[in-house]
């Protein structure tokens, strides 16, 4: 969708007058294309004393061909090992790394913090301490938000270290490029991690995506099927024509269903006979209006689609025992779900419910070698955005880091990143696609 704020306060005569005035102006994000490296230019890497990733950050650079900074120059990558701070005076390390280092990063750069997560790194002063880094990468992603530039922080659990080329893949390059301030737990692996093809890490899996016909859902069925996903639909029978053109597209195939209906685990299950690798609860809808205004059939509807029958479908798929190995369930939040939002009780409910599922759900799923994990979008440039009136619309877009809405495929890669058979230790992770949005956690 057109953002003509930013095409407007970029114009030569107009962007300086913006910069004067200290307007935002957004930059054009990097993205990926097929065939790009994964970084596309040096990456700088430091660390504090004894930190145990210095090894593993070596062996995933080398993976991806990244070429290394030097003394001097622009990077377009900043990763930092902070697993060897164990007090708060070793904090300074941060300092002594990112102070002369970020003035190097390039736009569309990337500041990657990995750590240990705080109850388990070994005594109060060091759970103290590398609680402080969420602090820091928050910070640091508001600092260098203006130039598209994202921050992250990785906890690595130890032992795990084997498990983080997915998770450093995905940040460090542009299909990250709507994904900053946000915390990544990465543990020891609920699967031993298959052997890899990087482009195209799920050949031969089967993906189920919810609400597939257009906008995020249909951004998210290209990308699975980009990865080599044979990727089901399934969308209400109203859209049926749009589903089709959609998996027609993809060499997919399509299961037109009201979620809602009765038997819709049934047949759902009976269409993934043969098994499922990734599920990904996509439908959802909007129904919105102050509690005091809330007749509860408004309400009911909503919860069916955004979250009950979700709840449903993992229940026929996994008491069928129809979700393979090393399977992946991946739910779509929203940052409604966790700032709330005015006239969205029953909306921001639902989806702060899915959050909930990923809570409760992660434990049992890894005794089964499969992970939950979900996506909480911000402010994404679809067709319901482009409807919303000017005010919240240009609010929403500019109430970030990145002073700009997000689009469907930012979205998409992040549930891709969610999906590949090497995040077998990724599982129980809530991350925002939101450009850092101000609102919220």
């Amino acid at each position: 969708m057109a953002d003509r704020y930013s095409q407007v306060v970029n114009a030569p005569l107009v962007g300086t007058i913006a910069k004067q005035l200290g307007l935002p102006q957004p930059v054009a994000l990097d993205r990926y294309e097929e065939g790009q490296p994964v970084v596309n230019g040096p990456v700088l890497t430091g660390g504090a004393p004894e930190g145990r990733l210095g090894k593993a950050i070596a062996t995933v650079l080398d993976s991806v061909k990244a070429e290394r900074a030097g003394a001097e120059g622009k990077a377009k990558a900043l990763v930092f090992d902070a697993t060897g701070i164990s007090d708060s005076t070793e904090l300074v390390e941060l300092q002594r790394f990112f102070y002369p280092a970020v003035a190097r990063l390039q736009r569309s750069g990337r500041a990657v913090v990995l750590g240990t997560p705080p109850s388990e790194a070994g005594s109060v002063e060091a759970h103290i301490a590398q609680r402080a880094l969420e602090g820091f990468t928050r910070s640091l992603g508001k600092e260098i938000g203006g130039r598209g530039c994202t921050a992250q922080l990785v906890y690595v659990e130890p032992g795990a270290e084997d498990q983080l080329e997915s998770t450093l893949r995905f940040l460090l390059s542009p299909k990250s490029a709507y994904v900053s301030g946000q915390v990544v737990k990465v543990g020891k692996g609920v699967a031993p991690t298959p052997e890899i093809d990087w482009d195209q890490p799920l050949a031969g899996k089967v993906a189920l995506v919810t609400g597939a016909s257009r906008g995020i859902g249909a951004a998210i069925a290209n990308t699975l099927a980009r990865d080599g996903a044979e990727v089901v639909g399934l969308d209400i029978p109203p859209m049926a024509a749009d589903l089709k053109a959609v998996t027609d597209a993809i060499g997919g195939r399509s299961i037109e269903l009201d979620i809602t209906a009765e038997d819709a685990p049934e047949v759902i299950a009976a269409g993934l006979s043969d098994g499922v690798d990734v599920v990904v609860h996509n439908a959802g809808v909007t129904k919105d209006r102050t509690i005091a205004k809330m007749p509860e059939e408004r309400w009911m509807q909503l919860m069916e689609i955004n979250l009950s029958s979700e709840e449903r479908i993992n229940e026929a798929l996994l008491g069928k025992k129809l979700l393979n190995a090393n399977g992946r369930i991946v739910g779509v939040s929203s940052m409604a779900g966790i700032a709330g939002n005015n006239g969205q009780t029953n909306y921001a409910a639902s989806k702060a419910g899915v959050i909930g599922m990923v809570e409760a759900m992660a434990p049992e799923l890894a005794k089964r070698k499969a992970t939950i994990n979900a996506v909480a979008p911000g402010f994404i440039e679809t067709q319901m955005t482009a409807a919303m009136p000017i005010g919240p619309r240009e609010a929403g877009r500019r109430l970030s880091s990145l002073s700009q809405g997000g689009l469907p495929v930012d979205v998409a890669e992040t549930i891709a990143w969610f999906a590949s058979p090497a995040s077998t230790g990724v599982n129980g992770n809530v991350v925002r696609v939101c450009g850092q949005s101000l609102l919220g956690a």
